[in-house]
């Protein structure tokens, strides 16, 4: 099902990178080769207790001489557009300013639920502080401290009771789709090719996201839908100024995508937000496929196969993914698309049997002795997959602080190369068994 969205908005230096750090941190796992885990990284998942979100902060832009200039008029209409919930930092330090209410305004103009989280609340002397933001006609004030940690229960507890519940889940055997990447890749180009011929239009509907269009089609009896989000773009060309908060639409296609495709321009190569665009769809754990468009204008004597390396030297976190190479404009390679996607769908959920994973984990363990790592050595007991989409495999161990992420990922190979999960990623956690 999708996850809601919320977003981080306020002026610079309120602390909302710090609160995004805290909010998503603790869920990352960081290893050599995870992806786009930069400075810049905007985006991410959170989670309190059970409920998962999508998390966006709109930090970044200064705002100069003007009060309320362009660019920060920009992040937070794209914030507004796209969030369920908003949260609007404010610093309780340096107290209320013309820039906060200039954001205020048009918070209380969008509808949208927004949760007034005044920062830099350290102690209880500074509660008071606080105070002066009910001006803002935004409700109560929560105080918090993105620093020590202090309010962030009660500001997950706010978060999660305003986030939608009305989430639907999958209920057909239709397979959902998107084109993902950065702006003016051919994205809606290659949808318009696959959607070509040999398909049989049901019907567009308004989907459950603003500004995005599921377009449900039939190939040879096999039922897809196309996220598309190229709605926003109409908005004007301010939204494509900003590159990376443009990256909030494929957010948000991704969420509610079965497979996601990480469109590459050949022309221009792989550049950073391509990166920033995967890294995401892999923390959402989605089927994927790498779709290199637009090679007929590729530099000359440019070789599919040179290319392809540079693709999984700079993308070693999708090494899982197929790598097709199409023109938008000619049409060629596009008859490949739907096939890897059905492929990396079916990899998605693809189950394995107890009794035959076990005997792959024994063997991975007699070839390959655990090495030793935090002053013990891991002893796997038993196996067992637990959930697909994507496919996710418990080892039940002496101590899982014992599992170092090269064995982890020793593992993972062993499985793909029992099993065909080609397009989908692996998630295998460890779980303490005496």
């Amino acid at each position: 099902m999708p996850l809601g969205l919320v977003a981080l908005v306020g002026s610079p230096n309120v602390g909302k990178s710090t609160i995004f750090n805290r909010l998503v941190g603790s869920r990352l796992s960081i290893v050599e080769d995870v992806p786009g885990v930069t400075r810049d990284r905007i985006y991410g998942v959170g989670q309190w207790l059970t409920k998962k979100f999508s998390l966006v902060d709109t930090g970044g832009v200064e705002i100069k001489n003007a009060p309320f200039q362009e660019e920060i008029r920009a992040q937070v209409q794209i914030a507004i557009d796209q969030a369920d919930v908003i949260v609007f930092v404010v610093d309780g330090k340096k107290g209320l300013s013309g820039d906060d209410r200039a954001v205020a305004k048009m918070l209380y103009k969008s509808n949208k639920p927004v949760i007034l989280a005044v920062n830099k609340i350290d102690n209880v002397e500074s509660v008071g502080n606080a105070s002066e933001f009910y001006s803002l006609g935004l409700g109560e004030p929560l105080c918090i401290s993105s620093s020590h940690g202090i309010g962030f229960g009660d500001l997950l507890d706010k978060i999660v009771k305003l986030l939608p519940t009305d989430d639907i889940e999958k209920t057909n055997d239709s397979i959902s789709f998107s084109f993902i990447g950065r702006p003016n890749v051919g994205k809606s180009s290659l949808t318009n090719a696959v959607l070509g011929e040999k398909r049989v239009i049901v019907n567009s509907l308004a989907g459950t996201t603003r500004d995005s269009i599921d377009t449900p089609f039939t190939i040879d009896n096999k039922h897809f839908v196309a996220i598309d989000t190229a709605g926003l773009v109409k908005k004007g060309k301010i939204y494509e100024s900003i590159d990376k908060f443009a990256s909030i639409r494929a957010l948000r296609a991704i969420d509610r995508s079965d497979v996601s495709i990480l469109v590459i321009d050949a022309s221009l190569g792989i550049l950073d937000q391509d990166r920033h665009v995967a890294g995401y769809a892999f923390e959402a754990h989605k089927g994927m496929v790498i779709v290199v468009n637009k090679w007929d204008e590729a530099p000359k004597g440019l070789m599919q196969t040179e290319f392809e390396k540079e693709i999984r030297s700079r993308f070693k976190f999708l090494d899982f993914a197929k790598i097709i190479f199409t023109s938008a404009k000619t049409g060629k390679g596009v008859e490949n698309i739907i096939p890897s996607v059905e492929e990396a769908y079916s990899s998605c959920c693809r189950r394995v049997p107890t009794s035959i994973l076990n005997e792959i984990i024994n063997e991975a363990q007699s070839l390959n002795p655990t090495p030793d790592f935090n002053h013990g050595r891991l002893n796997i007991k038993f196996a067992s997959q637990v959930s697909t989409n994507p496919p996710t495999f418990v080892m039940f161990c002496n101590n899982p602080k014992f599992a170092h992420f090269s064995y982890t990922r020793y593992l993972e190979n062993r499985l793909r190369e029992s099993f065909d999960f080609s397009g989908t990623p692996i998630n295998i956690v460890y779980r303490e068994r005496k």
